[in-house]
C-alpha cells in the first residue's frame, strides 16, 4: 500500500520507496527529513480539494508537507 492511501492518523512503516519516480532534488530532500526505508510516519493532514494535495506526515517529531505524487512513491506498512 502506498502512503497516499494510507489511513488517516494511524502509524506506518516505510518498507520501499520508489527513487525513479521522483526527480533528484526531490528524494534528496526527503532523505534529509528522514523518509527512507524503515521510518515510522503517519498521516496527520489531507488536503480538501480535488487531487488532496498537500499530505501532511508526521516523521519523527517532525511535520512535513508531501505532494500526493511523492506519497505514491512511498510502500507503506502498518506499524
Amino acid at each position: 500500500m502506498t502512503l497516499d492511501g494510507f489511513d488517516h492518523e494511524k502509524t506506518a512503516r516505510i518498507v520501499a520507496v520508489n527513487w525513479t519516480a521522483l526527480a533528484e532534488d526531490e528524494g534528496k530532500r526527503l532523505k534529509a527529513l528522514g523518509v527512507d526505508e524503515g521510518a515510522e510516519v503517519a498521516v496527520i493532514h489531507r488536503g480538501i480539494f480535488g487531487t488532496r494535495d498537500p499530505i501532511a506526515i508526521r516523521i519523527g517529531r517532525m511535520t512535513i508537507a508531501l505532494r500526493r505524487s511523492h506519497a505514491l512513491a512511498i510502500e507503506v506498512e502498518p506499524a
